[in-house]
């Protein structure tokens, strides 16, 4: 019933996996190419005192904009159950029939999904500019 989901989720994991795979070898080099331009003039005693504490000012927003997702996506699949329920005829029966309405029920879920993802997105937004007011 939602093979629609399916390709995306797959593909947008594969691609994640192949991005953070060339993310880490480039990191890599990165640094290498930090150490060695250091060289001879880097001493234990230059970490002494040093420690920056910036990464707490740069808050980031990820988690709330992936838990707004996430949220709006279950919110959009129990709508879509809600829908697909109470208006499409024989839903519950697996009949000879059902087959007719397939298309339908998955218009219904992919509509809402995406509908409710996109408002959760809208809501994290919302939610980061008044933060950053």
């Amino acid at each position: 019933m939602m093979d629609f989901i399916m390709v995306p989720t797959i593909m947008a994991i594969i691609t994640l996996g192949v991005y953070k795979l060339f993310e880490l070898f480039v990191c890599k080099k990165e640094r290498l190419t930090i150490i060695e331009k250091m060289g001879d003039r880097f001493s234990p005693d230059m970490l002494e005192h040093k420690i920056n504490f910036s990464s707490l000012g740069n808050f980031s927003f990820s988690a709330l904009k992936i838990g707004c997702l996430l949220m709006g996506m279950g919110l959009g699949l129990l709508i879509g159950y809600l829908i697909c329920v109470t208006t499409v005829v024989g839903y519950w029966d697996y009949s000879v029939e059902s087959w007719k309405y397939n298309g339908t029920v998955s218009l219904v879920y992919g509509a809402s999904v995406l509908f409710f993802g996109g408002l959760g997105l809208i809501a994290a937004f919302i939610v980061e500019l008044k933060y950053k007011k």
